[in-house]
């Protein structure tokens, strides 16, 4: 079974997030644990505590910037784990937002607002061990 860690200050969207993950009937996605973080300070508890195959990243955090993270970890910042895979989540769609979450380390890109659809189809892009 994957684990996903949902990094989203906002209770709704992580309410949300949660919702849709649980229904999903595709078999990459289906079964998998959703935890979650509210801020970077928590991720990191989670990330140094568990193995964790991918991360669903807001950029905008009460304690910084989501691609602080992502750099940490793209450079090696995991001391003994593997590596996640991590989906920048955000409502900054400028090219030049992508490109630096690209350039971070991040392995994919989500754009807020986004269907059900969308969110299930990423999810299930970086869990696939083909992915």
């Amino acid at each position: 079974m994957s684990t996903i860690l949902l990094v989203e200050d906002e209770e709704l969207n992580r309410t949300l997030v949660k919702a849709v993950l649980s229904r999903a009937q595709v078999e990459a996605v289906r079964g998998a644990a959703v935890l979650d973080a509210t801020s970077l300070a928590a991720a990191r508890e989670q990330l140094g505590s568990m193995d964790i195959d991918l991360i669903l990243l807001d950029m905008n955090l009460p304690d910084g910037n989501g691609l602080t993270l992502a750099r940490e970890l793209a450079t090696g910042g995991m001391s003994g784990r593997s590596r996640p895979a991590v989906v920048a989540v955000t409502a900054s769609v400028l090219p030049e937002d992508r490109a630096a979450a690209l350039a971070a380390g991040c392995d994919g890109f989500l754009d807020k607002p986004y269907a059900a659809a969308e969110l299930i189809a990423v999810v299930a892009e970086h869990l696939s061990p083909t992915g």
